[in-house]
Parts: C-alpha cells; structure tokens; sequence
C-alpha cells in the first residue's frame, strides 16, 4: 500500500546530513511494513533485527555500543553483507532492548556512513534505567494511520487522490457522491493498514470490526503490560473518550471519566496514552495570537483518538449506521467528523489548538497555526451549516486579526469572503496546499531531535 511517508524516507536516504532514522507511531500504524518495502526498494539489501524477544537482540547491545562491533555481530548473526550506502539497517521495536536507543548516538557520531533505521511503538512509554535517548544525534519522522488520501489509494483509485490533492473543486463537485461513499466507509474503515488491507480485499463490514476490535485488545494489552499502577486509570480515560466527544462541549471533564475525580487523579493517565501515540491531546487557545503556544490554557484540552474507525469500534456503532447513509456525518453531535478532521491535520498542520470563550457559547473547533498565519477551523457535519461562532469569531470578535475562517462540511467548496467552506473529503488536500504556500515545513527532510 502506498504511504504518503514513503517520499520523505528517499528525501532522508539521499540526504547529506543524514543521522539514524527514528521512526516514531503507535503500534501497528504500518512502520514494520513501511520500513521493509523501503528497504527491499530502495537498498541493495536490508539487514533486519526485531527487538522483541530476540535474546539476540537484547545481548547485542549489553556490551560496549560501538558500531563496528555491533556491525560485525550482525553479519554474523544474519549471513548478510553490510555496505555503507548500499545496505539498510532496521532496528524494529527497539524500545525492548537496553541500550538499544542510546546506540544511535554512536552510530551518528563514529558511524555516520551507515544508513540506520529504527523505529518503535512504545518509545515515550517504556523506559530502561540508566538509558538516555540520543538527543541531537538522531532524526525523527513520525507515522500515522492511513489518510483518506491513503485510503482512496489503497481502494485503487488514484486519479480521484490526485483530484482532492490538488483541491480541484469542480471536479469535487461533479464526483460528490463518490467520494461521499468513500468517505463514509473511511469513517468505518479508518485508517490502520491491516484493518485497510482487509477492506479493500473483501469489503467484509464483520471482519474488519473484529480486527479492529483485536488491535483495540492489544493495545488493552499493552497497557496491563506496560502500566503499572497506572493501568487502570488509563483504561477509564481511553473508555470515556466516545463519550467525550458525543457531548456538546468537547473539553475533556475528568468527573465524566469517574464522579468526582479531578486532574490530579488522571493527569498520568492521559499522558501515557498521549506517549503511546493512542490519543491525540488539543489544548484550548485563548487568543488567536503567533504563535498560539504563548496563549495556551494547560487547564482545558480535548481527546481524540488516533484513529476514527477505532473510535466506531470502541464505541460499538453499528456498521450500517456509518457505511450505508450520510448520518454518520452528523450523529453524535459530529464526533466522527471532529475525530476525522482531527487526524488530517495532525500529519500537515504542526500547531493545533482549540477556542473557546470564556462565559460564553462560542467555540471554534481548532485554531491551527499554519507559518504566519492563523486559521480557525469549525466542523458541521450536520445539515445546518450556519458557523454563528465561526462568523463572531472573525468578524467581530477579533476583527482587527484579518483572520479568514474555514468550514469544513459536506457542502461544495465555496468562498464567503470571511470564511472559506470545503468539503470534508478536501480537508487534507487543502492543508498540504496551505502548507506549500507557507512553508512550514522544517529543513530536511526530517528533524532533528534536539
């Protein structure tokens, strides 16, 4: 299956200022798959080590971590040669191996003609005494679920991918109820590579619940694993966000998690699912102001969950309910579209924040920061798409910001002056072009951990 990724791991590869690749996502995203066919593509050969219960694995790096020894280790493990420039070296799940991360540094600094990839699921979560990561000396590329550009592409359709890439609106209006009906299956489907691959195969609307359901399983299972103490209390907040996002304000109200907590009670909670890459953590933003960060309230957020096909699976919504009518754009209060347009954004827009005001009903459902520019998002799913917060927002709230808004909707593409409307379907395609046009984006092609 083709990954938008993909094009920045050739940019990296022939990159002069290559250091070891980290591979950041949550588990089973595609970075196992991703790293292979890169490889198997791109090199002459590929030297794979699973860090997981790999005895070899873990002796390899309880000794001193110098590349050389490390190197020659490996061909004798693997029977494989190992040419600089010419053979890619994969260190999957090394978060499960002591030492492993820190040998990054190494290979940057004594090894720097070696092309190293690493990648791991549990990175922010799993800790080994005495370790530290490689700050500066690695660089760092991060893997989501599958997009809906993606997910049009695995569905073979590429023509169509290209048409929303380069937001040609017209045509977007002549093929409306297409990509409706693959927005509706995405919005099932959502976006993990197997649960994907099994869609496109069989279009069996019971099988992909039940893998979907498994990787919710193993993600239950990696918490009891991982945790701790704190296992239980990351299981009510991963529980409580579908009906967190239900509601009509979205902040995430840790009383609705168990009656009469408060922030102490969950703060840890939140932060090892957030780690873990499960859940997306948006912060409100008090003021419409560059950047957004020096106006953040660390007192109100919103949880969202990486993906929106698990957050039908976890919220047990019925298959025919999403894949066979539009309702599922606007039922429970739009929180599949929220959830959607959420993870569109997080892989082109680097600054994400919400608004609301305060003793008052206003709210705009994300404040992005997108270069010098500021953009406040709303979501209507639902068939009355007046933006009554979007418009005082803009017009008179903060008039002298000259912001322009933008309505994502199931409607057409259409320009109001103060605020642009695009269809939901456009969401992704119109932030890359956004993106190009303010260069945002980082020197390299990927940054530097530093």
């Amino acid at each position: 299956m083709k990954r938008n990724l993909y094009n920045q791991l050739v940019e990296w590869k022939n990159s002069p200022a290559r250091k070891p690749l980290v591979l950041e996502g949550a588990r089973q995203v595609g970075k196992t798959w991703l790293m292979k066919e890169f490889g198997k593509n791109e090199y002459d050969n590929m030297v794979y080590v699973n860090c997981a219960n790999n005895d070899f694995a873990r002796n390899l790096f309880l000794h001193d971590l110098a590349p050389q020894r490390i190197i020659r280790d490996i061909v004798a493990n693997s029977g494989q040669r190992i040419v600089p420039g010419r053979t890619l070296i994969v260190f999957d799940e090394i978060q499960d191996a002591p030492n492993a991360v820190t040998s990054l540094k190494y290979f940057c600094e004594d090894a720097p003609e070696q092309h190293v990839m690493a990648a791991g699921s549990l990175l922010g979560v799993v800790h080994h005494p005495d370790e530290s990561y490689p700050v500066g000396k690695v660089n760092i590329l991060k893997l989501f679920p599958m997009t809906f550009e993606e997910f049009i592409w695995a569905n073979g359709n590429e023509p169509l991918a290209e048409i929303l890439n380069h937001c040609e609106w017209e045509s977007m209006a002549v093929l409306a109820p297409k990509l409706e009906d693959l927005l509706r299956q995405y919005y099932y489907v959502g976006g993990m590579p197997e649960v994907v691959l099994d869609w496109v195969t069989s279009e069996d609307v019971l099988n992909v619940r039940e893998i979907q359901k498994r990787i919710i399983t193993s993600y239950a299972n990696d918490i009891s694993k991982h945790a701790g103490g704190e296992a239980e209390r990351i299981r009510m907040v991963w529980n409580s966000i579908p009906a967190q996002l239900a509601k009509e304000n979205k902040k995430f109200v840790y009383g609705a998690v168990k009656k009469g907590s408060r922030a102490r009670d969950f703060e840890i909670a939140i932060q090892w699912l957030v780690d873990a890459g499960l859940v997306y953590k948006k912060h409100r933003c008090k003021s419409p102001e560059i950047p957004l960060k020096f106006y953040e309230d660390f007192d109100a957020f919103k949880l969202y969950l990486l993906d929106v096909g698990l957050l039908g699976a976890l919220s047990e919504t019925p298959a025919g309910q999403m894949i066979v009518s539009n309702d599922v754009f606007k039922e429970y209060k739009g929180a599949f579209s929220e959830n959607y347009v959420l993870q569109q954004l997080v892989t082109e827009v680097p600054v994400i924040y919400y608004y609301s005001k305060e003793n008052s009903r206003v709210e705009v459902d994300f404040l992005i920061q997108m270069g010098s520019r500021v953009i406040p998002v709303e979501v209507k799913a639902e068939d009355n798409v007046k933006s009554k917060s979007l418009k005082q927002f803009v017009t008179i709230d903060y008039a002298n910001k000259d912001l322009k808004g933008l309505r994502c909707s199931m409607k057409p593409y259409v320009d109001q002056g103060w605020m642009e409307n695009i269809p939901l379907y456009g969401v992704l395609g119109y932030m890359g072009m956004l993106s190009c046009k303010e260069k945002v984006l980082f020197n390299g092609p990927a940054r530097d951990d530093e």
